[in-house]
C-alpha cells in the first residue's frame, strides 16, 4: 500500500519505510531515501477531503512566513495535488511532508517549556496574518453541542449516570464529569465575543519538536490538523492544560516558563486571560466528548474511553485545587 502511494511523487522521495509515532487519527511512516527523508501520513479516522485540503492551506500559508521554527510543509504530487486517496478501497487519504529534524520532548518536558510559549506566541500571530482561502472544517470549541453529533447532552448525562457495563466501576468519575459537562454549558454564552482568529487547538508536548543537542529549544510545531477559527485565548489554555501533571512545583514551573515566553510574543486582553480557566476546562470536556464519540461509533473499544475518563478527571480535580497560583502566571506573563 505504501509503496503505491509513492507512485503519485516524484521518484525523489522513494525510499524504505519505517512507521513512526502514530497518533489517535493517524498513522505515519518516515521514508528514508538516498538522498533525502520525508514523512507519509495516512489519515485513519476520517475520509473528509476539505477538512485534510484547509490544513495543507494553512501550513503552506505558514510556510510563507519568516518563522523562527518550522512546520510541515506539504509535498505535491506529480499532479499538482497534496493528497492521495489509497487503493485498498478503504476511502482513507494519505499526505507526505517534508522531513523536519528534531526530536520528540524526552523526559524533564518542562525544560522546553520557555521555547515552547515563544513558538506557540509566535504562531499565533502567524495564524492571524494569514488567510488560507478556504473554510475551516471544524467548528470552534465554544460549539460544544454541535460538534459531537454522537453525544447529544441526553445521551452524555444518561451515559454518566447508568454507566454501561465496561465503566460502572467509574461511577464516580463519571459523576463528576456529569458535574463538569453541565457546569461547563452554562458557561458557553458569551465566549464567541472574545476576539477569534485562526488557533492549531491541540498544541502539547506530541506535537512539538525539540532540537536533539539542545533539547530546550523548540524546532518545529506539528499536527494542524484541528486548526479552526475560535477564540484566541483557547491557544494558550489548551497548551496549559497540557502542561499539568507532572508534580507539583514542576507544574508551577513549567507553566510559569511558558508564560513568559509566550508573553515575549503576545499579550492577551484582560478579559481573554480571565476566560483561561474556563477554555481549560471546556477542552478537558472536549476531550471527554471526543472519545466518548469515537467510543460510541466503533472506533475504539472500551479500554480506551476507560483511560481517557481517569485521566480527564484527575485533569478536572487538579484545575480545581490548582486554579490560584497559574491564575497568578497568567495575570502576570500574559495579560497585556
Amino acid at each position: 500500500m505504501q509503496t503505491s502511494i509513492l507512485h503519485h511523487y516524484s521518484p525523489a522521495y522513494g525510499g524504505a519505510f519505517r512507521q513512526g509515532a502514530s497518533g489517535w487519527n493517524n498513522t505515519t511512516y518516515f521514508i528514508e531515501g538516498r538522498h533525502r527523508r520525508s514523512v507519509l501520513r495516512i489519515y485513519e479516522t476520517h475520509r473528509d477531503k476539505a477538512k485534510i485540503r484547509f490544513e495543507h492551506a494553512v501550513l503552506q500559508a505558514l510556510n510563507e512566513l519568516d518563522l523562527s521554527f518550522r512546520v510541515p510543509q506539504p509535498v505535491w504530487t506529480i499532479d499538482r495535488q497534496t493528497l492521495v486517496r489509497l487503493e485498498d478501497g478503504t476511502g482513507r487519504y494519505a499526505c507526505m511532508f517534508e522531513y523536519i529534524e528534531g526530536i520528540r520532548p524526552q523526559g524533564e518536558e518542562g525544560r522546553a517549556a520557555y521555547s515552547f510559549g515563544e513558538a506557540a506566541g509566535e504562531m499565533l500571530l502567524g495564524l492571524a496574518e494569514i488567510d488560507p482561502g478556504v473554510e475551516p472544517s471544524y467548528p470552534p470549541y465554544y460549539e460544544l453541542l454541535q460538534s459531537y453529533p454522537a453525544c447529544t447532552r441526553e445521551v452524555v448525562l444518561n451515559f454518566c449516570e447508568r454507566p454501561l457495563e465496561p465503566f460502572r466501576d467509574l461511577q464516580e468519575s463519571l459523576t463528576e464529569l456529569r458535574q463538569a459537562y453541565t457546569d461547563i454549558l452554562q458557561q458557553l454564552a458569551g465566549l464567541e465575543k472574545l476576539p477569534q482568529q485562526l488557533v492549531h487547538g491541540d498544541l502539547n508536548y506530541s506535537n512539538l519538536l525539540v532540537d536533539e543537542r539542545n533539547p530546550s529549544q523548540v524546532t518545529a510545531l506539528l499536527d494542524f490538523e484541528f486548526c479552526t477559527r475560535d477564540v484566541r485565548a483557547m491557544e494558550p489554555a489548551v497548551i496549559i492544560s497540557g502542561l499539568l501533571g507532572q508534580g507539583a512545583a514542576e507544574d508551577r514551573e513549567a507553566l510559569k516558563r511558558f508564560c513568559q515566553g509566550f508573553g515575549s510574543r503576545i499579550r492577551l486582553a484582560a478579559e481573554e486571560v480571565a476566560a483561561i480557566p474556563v477554555l481549560m476546562r471546556l477542552r478537558q470536556i472536549d476531550v471527554f466528548l471526543h472519545f466518548m464519540s469515537r467510543f460510541l461509533q466503533g472506533t475504539d473499544g472500551p479500554e480506551v474511553l476507560r483511560e481517557q475518563i481517569r485521566l480527564i478527571t484527575a485533569e478536572l480535580r487538579q484545575l480545581e485545587t490548582g486554579g490560584e497560583w497559574y491564575k497568578e502566571s497568567l495575570a502576570n506573563y500574559i495579560q497585556v
